[in-house]
Parts: structure tokens; C-alpha cells; sequence
């Protein structure tokens, strides 16, 4: 025996002697590989081969048919939970007026725009197709009919139900492969199977369903790749990991909240190759590397790769003009058949009457007699000139006429303007030129009033009248056109740009839009773009001949400019997502239940669908959670003391297999504080599966007697390891017993709310009111026959 060993009074396992398992290390911050320099006396045991080592077990293995048995079973009800009235309602329900209208627009091959990546969205698209949906039910509002539309929508919602039901047994093989006994295993599963939360979520046209069974099979693929890590760079060691790739990207593909996955496992991919760098591991430097290299390949580069070609397919099955259009660059527009900008985008030549207009508030530019007042409220003092503001509506004060700073030909395409051309903006009604200067605007001190100049007062002000077209991400040369270019107008002098905001002036504005110069020149929101050229009627024939609509050929776009500018975006209006809502809530409210979401009501029936978990389980994951933490630093403190209250193999399977579930919930629930965006209930499911993993293990630690250890996978140059386990006693068997019933009552107790069916009189949804702010839709109405 190795003198290590012996000091840690651990017995080394023998080659071949029953009692001896791998058991489920290595999956957290506290490493268990071995020292491959220990004083092994097993043989010519490949050390690296043989993972720590824990105290021998008797009894005989639990059958491999008693698993399956068990997982089939749990799998069965959990389809026929999510199943269930799957066609109650047959109206659009909650998110789905979102996602099965994405699903439509795939149908119909219509560009649409959204913060979630598409994976999923693909997904309920093909089921929609595969079904015979034809896309053209709009899905405008929640309770709108697809019966009375004849919408497929129970094939739609099939394949949420599928997936959240392939979830249960995913749980269920990750405690197998954790080394957890039957009976842990099976008590983990229906956590889930028999959760209403998840039930809710899972049996519409939604995207948690596929983004849950992603990051448990991410979860669940990780902990095969820990199990054969010895079996370096065999077939089951490539195999596992690009798996645990591929499953993340899947993740990620269906939510953003699928990168919180990618935390968890990068983090234990550090812990594990810092274990590798450590010198007493005896790890050649190239062998090190290769690790490093072959893990950055199996979970960056191939799961890059796989994220990324969801966005080809999307963009490749979205070739047509829709209603996301508007979100994009126009370069992007222009790739789309059908576009406005494509059929109606002109070049814009000098002496063009044009209206211009601000990308994000949609309102033009305009102008008109009236002037700013004297003084105004805080005492500042205006120039009095005339008023420039932004206006949402169509009208002839609107109209500016592009004047040259230079000298232009004639006729021909030297009459075009061009990126960073300086240009006056003649206003047509009132004959003015468009001016800004040093003079504070109304609302906003730091910024410079824009106003206009009678032309004859213009020449002594020349300089103040030119402005640069600013084309985005233009070069030099490209000519500017109307849809088509969006651009920053840039004072010459002063290089502010002209910017509008959607407070309103007062009302001797009549309340339009303030129009000022911002003095950051380079100002993202300052973005405009010429709505329209305005032709004399004397000159549409030529405008026609020359210029005018014709045939045009859809313009290509680089596939990785397109990934790119679809990923800010959907990020920049991810962070926007801050308007309030009625059933919004903030993380701390999650683990308790303190609120849930109403989903669809129905006012003739009583009948709601409210989404809210089981609350008994969901208080027992806090209890788990609260009781692991506890655990954990009690040993902690003991052991400052020299005093060991766990034994070792205890403790390394608490800090391995539960701590790794731990991380796994805390990366998955805690960021979500950091958030300034709109968030709900249903985002901390994802962590709530995490946090049951952790409420099996405690269960197990607990109530269990012993420890199943898993059959290590082999590779090549690997042995098979014996399995070890002893009985997990009648305790944990009672004790699962003794809390499934109270978990079956409370799932029973919610279920009308779970499924909107049956309908409840008013006492039936009081007495369901189990805490004071859950928003019950029927709460407090007096009974009904």
C-alpha cells in the first residue's frame, strides 16, 4: 500500500477483486484524479487506469434489468402526464401567439426577427410542416381558435411534449451514471416527471421543452466523458466529449440562457485540465497540451460550428421579405426577395426632393414657421429661429431639397451623392436651409439647437448650413440611396449629429419630437435614413425611364456578416426587454414559488391554465440545496479542526457528483440577478433541474445506507472496474415512499391549474390560492354551480 494511502486510510483497489467501482469523480472543482507516483501494489495496473479509490462494498450489484425497469416506467408517466388533454384549449395560449407564429413564418419562408437564437424555433417549424400547418394562421392573440382556423396544432405541440418528456429519463441515467441506486435514481426522475411547472411548460408550442432536454443531455453526456477519462483520446473519449459539444450548442440554439450550460461544463473543463498541468501528475508537456487542444476542438470549435449552422439553415429557409425586415441593415434587407429596399431603393442625385427619417422613432425630419420661444422654462434663451422637430406623420413640411457644396456635371451619374459628400438641406415649404449651432437645445443643455436659415441670410452662415452624409459602414464612393442607406447627418463645423428622441416638446411645439445635435458624432441611435423621393408629376415619365422600378436581382451577403449582425442585435434588444409586466417577476421569487403566470383563462368556464411548479417539491429543492450548502461547510470547519465527520469516500462524492450539480444550478440562477431585463417563472427552470440533481444526491447522503458505484466505461488499454454497491437500506425506501405522497397530493391538488381542466367555482380556486401573491384569475369569486 502507498504511503499516501495509508495516511488517508484508503484501501487501493486490486485488480479484478469484487468490491472495487470507479466511482463518479471528477466532476467539479475537487478533481480525484490519482497520483499515478503513489507506491501502487496493483500489479501492472496501468495507474492512471484506476481512479481514487473508495472502501469496498458488500452485496451483490443491482441488476441492470431493475434500471431499465424503473426508467421505463418513470419515462411512461411522464408522457402520459405532458399527453394528457394536450388539445385543451384549442386557442393560442400564452407564448405560443410568439413562437407558433416563428413556426408559421418558417412555413411561409418569411424573414422574421427575434432575441432567441433558432434552433429551437427550427424545430417547431418542421413539426408545423410535418403536420400539414400551412402558415397562414396569424396567431394574433392569446385564445384565438385553431379549431375553428383548422390549425394542427396538437401535432405542434407534440413535440414540446416529447422532448419534455425524454427529460424525465436523461435525469434519471445521470444519477445512474453518478452511481446513485435505483431507488435515488427514480425518486430524482419524478421530481420532474410529476413537476406541474414543468408539466405547463412543456406541452405548448414553447421553447423551454427543448432547452431543458438539452442541457440535462449536456449535463448527462459530460458525466460519460469524466467516467472514461482515463481511457485517454479512445473512441468513447472523442465520442463523449464531441457529444457534450454537440449538446451544448443545441442548448445554446434554443436560448440564450443554454451558455449558463457552457459555464458549468467550462468550468469543470478548467478544473480538470489544471488537475492535468500539475507536475506530480508526471504529465509530459505535449501530452498536456494535446489534452488542451483536443478538449478546445471537441467543446469551442465543434459546438461553434453546430450553433452556427442553425443561422445557415435559417437564413437559407427565410429567403423572403417579412415582418423582421425593418430589424436588419439594409445591406441585409436587400438579400431578401421582395424586399421594399430592393424593388424601391434609388440613387439619390443632387436637386432630389427628399423626406427623411429616423430609423428607430420613424418620425421625419420636418420644419415649419413657427419658432422657438424667447426664454424658456429654466430660464435659458433660445435664438428664436424656426423649429425643427421629428413628426410621425406624412405631410409637405417634410420635404428637403439636397443642394451641392461643389461643382457637378449636367447630366449623368456625377449628379449622384455620395458617402462623406457635404450637402445643404433646403427645406421646401419656407425655403430655408436646415442650420445648427451653438446655441443649447430645448430640453437637453448639452446638446446644440438645430434650426433653419432664410436663404437669404445663408451665405453669410454658409458653413453652418453644410452637413456630411455619413453612410454607415460606407467606403468611398458608394452612392446614397433612398431605403436603402442608413446614415448619420454630421454638422461640418461642429461635427454633431442630428438626433431625435422620443420625449416630447411642449406645446409650443405641438408636443413633436425634439430634433438636436448630439455631440457624440458617431452616436448609434442618430441613424436616419430617405424615406422617399419626391418627383414632380411633369417628371415620373422620365423618372420611370431612367431610374424608376424595374426587375432587380436579389443581392448576396456574406453568410458570417449576416451571423454577425443577427447575434448584436439579438443581444441589444435582449437588454431592452424592460417593460413591465403583470406577471413578471424578479430571481429571488423563483425558488419559493412566490408567483407563477397566468397562462389562458377561460371566463364562461373558470377554467385557468396558471404556470407554477410543485410547490412541495420545489420548497424541498431549496431545503436540498440550503441542506448541501450546510454539509459542506460544516465538514469544512471540522476539518480545520483535525476532525473527519464524513468519510472520505463521503465526502469526495458530495463534492464531485452533488457539487458539480450545484455549480451547475448556481451558473444557471444566479446571473440572472445581473439582469435588468423583463423575466418570468419559466426562466428558472433550467436551474430548478439542476437543483433537483442536487436534491436526489442529499436525498441520497441522507436517507442512504451505501453507494451504487457505476461500471467505469472502457476504452482501449482499460479494464472493466467491478461494481460495488450494498443495499441502499429500507430507510431511503420509506422515506421516498413516505414523500411521494405528499408530492402526488400536491401535483393532484394543482392539476386543474396545470391543464386548465376541470373548471373550478370560486371556493375550488381560493383554497388553491396557497400563497397571498399567487394571481389566480377566479380568487375571491363566489361560488358557482
Amino acid at each position: 500500500m502507498s504511503t499516501g494511502a495509508r495516511r488517508r486510510g484508503i484501501r487501493l483497489p486490486q485488480p479484478d477483486s469484487p468490491g472495487n467501482g470507479s466511482g463518479p469523480d471528477g466532476l467539479s472543482p475537487r478533481s480525484l484524479t490519482p497520483d499515478p507516483t503513489h507506491d501502487s501494489t496493483v500489479g501492472d495496473e496501468d495507474p492512471r487506469s484506476v481512479s481514487r479509490s473508495f472502501p469496498a462494498a458488500s452485496g451483490p450489484p443491482e441488476p441492470e434489468y431493475i434500471h431499465n425497469i424503473a426508467c421505463v416506467a418513470i419515462t411512461a408517466i411522464a408522457f402520459a402526464l405532458r399527453f394528457y388533454k394536450i388539445n385543451h384549449p384549442d386557442q393560442v395560449v400564452f407564448d405560443e401567439v410568439h413562437f407558433g407564429k416563428f413556426a408559421a413564418y418558417y412555413i411561409l419562408r418569411e424573414y422574421y426577427f427575434d432575441v432567441h437564437p433558432p434552433f429551437a424555433k427550427l424545430l417547431l417549424g418542421l413539426a408545423g410542416w410535418f403536420v400539414g400547418f400551412d402558415g397562414r394562421f396569424e396567431f394574433e392573440a392569446i385564445g384565438d381558435s385553431y379549431s375553428q382556423h383548422h390549425v394542427p396544432y396538437v401535432g405542434m405541440r407534440a413535440m414540446p411534449a416529447v422532448f419534455g418528456s425524454l427529460t424525465v429519463p436523461v435525469v434519471y441515467q445521470i444519477m445512474k451514471e453518478c452511481g446513485f441506486p435505483v431507488v435515488i435514481c427514480t425518486f430524482t426522475a419524478a421530481l420532474i416527471a410529476l413537476d406541474n411547472g414543468h408539466i405547463v411548460q412543456t406541452r405548448l408550442i414553447l421553447l423551454d421543452a427543448a432547452l431543458i432536454f438539452f442541457i440535462a443531455l449536456s449535463l448527462y453526456a459530460y458525466i460519460r466523458f469524466r467516467k472514461v477519462r482515463y481511457s485517454e483520446f479512445s473512441r468513447a473519449w472523442w465520442g463523449w466529449m464531441v457529444a457534450t459539444g454537440v449538446f451544448l450548442a443545441c442548448s445554446l440554439g434554443c436560448k440564450m440562457v443554454g451558455l449558463f450550460t457552457f459555464f458549468t461544463i467550462g468550468t469543470a473543463v478548467l478544473v480538470d485540465l489544471w488537475d492535468i498541468l500539475d507536475i506530480r501528475k508526471k504529465y509530459p508537456m505535449d501530452v498536456v497540451l494535446k489534452h488542451f487542444f483536443a478538449r478546445a476542438l471537441g467543446l469551442i470549435v465543434v459546438p461553434f460550428i453546430v450553433y452556427s449552422s442553425f443561422f445557415w439553415v435559417h437564413f437559407k429557409v427565410l429567403s423572403h421579405s417579412g415582418t423582421g425586415d425593418s430589424f436588419m441593415s439594409p445591406e441585409f434587407q436587400e438579400s431578401l426577395s421582395g424586399n421594399e429596399l430592393l424593388m424601391k431603393s434609388h440613387e439619390i442625385r443632387y436637386y432630389d426632393t427628399v423626406t427623411l427619417k429616423h430609423k428607430d422613432t420613424k418620425v421625419f425630419l420636418h420644419s415649419h414657421k413657427e419658432r422657438y420661444p424667447l426664454k424658456y422654462k429654466d430660464g435659458r434663451i433660445s435664438s428664436q429661429g424656426q423649429q425643427v422637430t421629428g413628426y410621425p406623420h406624412e405631410d409637405l413640411n417634410n420635404q428637403w431639397q439636397v443642394i451641392p457644396s461643389k461643382a457637378i456635371p449636367e447630366t449623368g451619374r456625377g449628379r449622384v451623392v455620395r458617402h462623406n459628400d457635404a450637402v445643404q438641406l433646403l427645406h421646401i415649404s419656407t425655403q430655408s436651409y436646415l442650420l445648427t449651432h451653438d446655441v443649447a437645445s430645448p430640453t437637453m443643455p448639452t446638446n446644440q439647437e438645430v434650426t433653419t436659415i432664410a436663404k437669404e441670410d445663408a451665405r453669410s452662415r454658409y458653413n453652418e448650413t453644410l452637413f456630411t452624409i455619413d453612410i454607415i459602414n460606407g467606403h468611398p464612393g458608394q452612392p446614397w440611396k433612398s431605403k436603402a442607406s442608413h446614415f448619420r447627418l454630421v454638422h461640418v463645423p461642429t461635427k454633431v449629429s442630428i438626433w431625435t428622441h422620443p420625449k416630447a416638446l411642449p406645446e409650443w411645439a405641438f408636443k413633436q419630437q425634439e430634433v438636436n445635435g448630439n455631440k457624440n458624432s458617431e452616436e448609434r441611435t442618430a441613424t436616419w435614413f430617405v424615406d422617399d423621393i419626391v418627383i414632380p408629376a411633369e417628371d415620373e415619365d422620365l423618372f420611370s425611364r431612367e431610374g424608376g422600378p424595374k426587375e432587380k436581382v436579389v443581392k448576396k451577403m456574406n453568410f458570417f456578416r449576416k451571423y454577425a449582425e443577427l447575434q448584436l442585435l439579438a443581444l441589444q434588444h435582449n437588454a431592452g426587454l424592460t417593460a413591465s409586466h403583470p406577471y413578471a417577476s424578479g430571481p429571488i421569487n423563483w425558488p419559493f414559488l412566490l408567483s407563477g403566470i397566468s397562462f389562458w383563462t377561460n371566463n364562461e368556464k373558470l377554467q385557468q391554465i396558471y404556470m407554477v411548479g410543485n410547490v412541495f417539491g420545489w420548497w424541498t429543492c431549496v431545503v436540498a440545496l440550503s441542506v448541501f450548502t450546510g454539509i459542506i461547510g460544516a465538514d469544512l470547519l471540522a476539518r480545520r479542526r483535525g476532525i473527519q465527520p464524513i468519510p472520505e469516500f463521503v465526502r469526495n462524492r458530495l463534492w464531485n457528483s452533488t457539487g458539480f450539480f450545484f455549480i451547475a444550478w448556481a451558473f444557471h440562477y444566479f446571473p440572472f440577478f445581473l439582469m435588468n431585463r423583463q423575466l418570468f417563472l419559466h426562466h428558472y427552470l433550467p436551474a430548478h433541474l439542476c437543483s433537483v440533481l442536487v436534491t436526489g444526491a442529499v436525498f441520497n447522503f441522507i436517507a442512504g445506507e451505501s453507494i451504487n458505484y457505476p461500471i467505469s466505461v472502457p476504452g482501449p488499454g482499460m479494464r472493466r472496474m467491478p461494481t460495488a454497491r450494498s443495499d441502499v437500506g429500507m430507510k431511503a425506501v420509506i422515506a421516498a415512499v413516505l414523500y411521494a405522497i405528499p408530492y402526488l397530493a400536491m401535483f393532484f391538488f394543482l392539476a386543474p391549474l396545470t391543464y386548465g381542466t376541470p373548471g373550478l367555482n370560486g371556493d375550488q380556486v381560493n383554497r388553491r390560492l396557497l400563497l397571498p401573491s399567487w394571481t389566480l384569475h377566479f380568487a375571491g369569486k363566489a361560488t358557482t354551480s
